[in-house]
């Protein structure tokens, strides 16, 4: 279903990837803190020779990296682009949010994260751009703060407009619900979260409105579909959660009490492997409705819904696990873990999976690092190390191409 077009070989390992909204290019955030933004190749769709594929497909593409900078003194755990694409959000352990131009790299804000509890630095886990208003982020004490992104902050600091605490462990996913059809400003103002075993919707006026019942096994990843045939109760929308398991759970939309469906994506004697991330796959593909699924093993299956059961699956890595899964404006598939990130085209007919190893995608590196950061390499916490699923005993190196002047 699926070929290779590229792989793109990163200095440190992948802690999160974002996709833009509106052009072919993608942004990633590294252990090291370094946040580096590339674009795809383009499709080319003015080809005269009918036996030509198109040179992102046939592996002649050329990745440029639009810029590169050490944007974080801690690892960077989260990135978003805002709902244009004009600006990119990134969070870090070093308890800052940057807020800076997509297309620069240039910073124009930072917001210091609040504190936990304790006292000390709470990390991020998610950050999400609801509209050009709302900002969410959520930490690792469990903690889903809104800022207020008219709010003109002049200095380090800033103070969120609302704070919830909708889970008791930290937040792992974050889902926007789509807009009411009364909506006004066409932006979503409800959104799910997952966090330990529980699914909770937070409403961006009234808090938090529910939450589910103990579902008896970690909550990890999640992803909204919608356009399903609706009987009965059903309307036709979902959420599609993944968990420690193997399995994806379907939630209906408006019933958040417990889940309904269930899908084994990936079985086994020992209860599965963790569905990292979950990201549904554009209609315009033909496919119908399609979810890709991120496993920890390296693995990405796709799944039909409906159907309710996996179709096809590629490997991203063979020891590591698949952390950032998208599709870019192209209808390409991103995927990312470990210290590579591959992008998938839709198969030829003919099939073969085009060869995406050393050589084949020259790589442009751009240093320019922010003024304020250091060149330190950080250390990951016990935390990061069991997000980013350390490879065991086996060299990735050998995978893709060597490349030595990324830092």
């Amino acid at each position: 279903m699926f070929d290779t077009v590229c792989s793109l070989p990163l200095s440190s390992d992948l802690f999160t990837q974002a996709i833009h909204p509106n052009e072919p290019v993608v942004s990633v955030g590294l252990a090291s803190g370094h946040v580096q933004t590339f674009r795809l190749p383009a499709e080319d769709t003015d080809s005269q020779d009918d036996s030509a594929s198109s040179s992102s497909a046939n592996g002649k593409g050329h990745i440029d990296t639009m810029w590169r900078t050490r944007r974080h003194k801690g690892s960077c755990r989260s990135l978003g682009f805002g709902v244009d694409g004009q600006t990119l959000y990134s969070a870090g352990t070093d308890g800052l949010v940057k807020i800076a131009k997509s297309e620069t790299g240039q910073v124009e804000n930072k917001i210091v994260i609040p504190l936990d509890k304790k006292g000390a630095i709470d990390a991020p886990t998610i950050i999400h751009a609801l509209s050009p208003q709302t900002l969410l982020l959520a930490t690792d004490s469990s903690a889903l703060h809104l800022f207020d992104l008219r709010i003109p902050y002049s200095k380090v600091s800033a103070k969120p407009e609302q704070s919830h605490h909708p889970h008791d462990d930290y937040i792992s996913s974050l889902t926007p619900l789509p807009a009411s059809d009364t909506s006004t400003s066409g932006f979503s103002k409800q959104w799910v979260t997952t966090g330990g075993t529980t699914l909770a919707v937070t409403d961006l006026r009234r808090g938090v409105l529910v939450r589910s019942e103990d579902q008896e096994e970690e909550l990890i990843s999640s992803a909204y579909i919608g356009g399903l045939p609706s009987s009965g109760t059903s309307r036709g929308e979902k959420v599609l959660v993944g968990g420690s398991n193997g399995v994806v759970t379907l939630w209906e939309k408006g019933a958040w009490d417990d889940q309904d469906e269930r899908i084994y994506v990936e079985r086994s004697n020992d209860g599965g492997e963790s569905i990292e991330t979950l990201s549904v796959a554009p209609d315009e593909l033909g496919y119908g409705k399609l979810v890709a699924a991120g496993l920890a093993n390296g693995m990405v299956k796709l799944v039909r819904i409906g159907q309710n059961k996996v179709i096809s699956e590629v490997q991203h890595d063979e020891t590591e696990g698949v952390v950032g899964l998208g599709f870019d404006v192209e209808g390409r598939m991103v995927s990312g873990g470990g210290q590579i990130v591959k992008v998938w085209h839709e198969a030829a007919a003919t099939g073969g999976a085009e060869d995406d190893m050393g050589g084949k995608h020259m790589l442009d590196s751009d240093d320019s690092d922010d003024s304020d950061d250091s060149d330190r390499e950080n250390k990951p916490s016990a935390r990061d190390r069991k997000k980013q699923k350390k490879a065991k005993g086996k060299d990735r190196g050998q995978h893709v191409m060597a490349f030595h002047d990324m830092d």
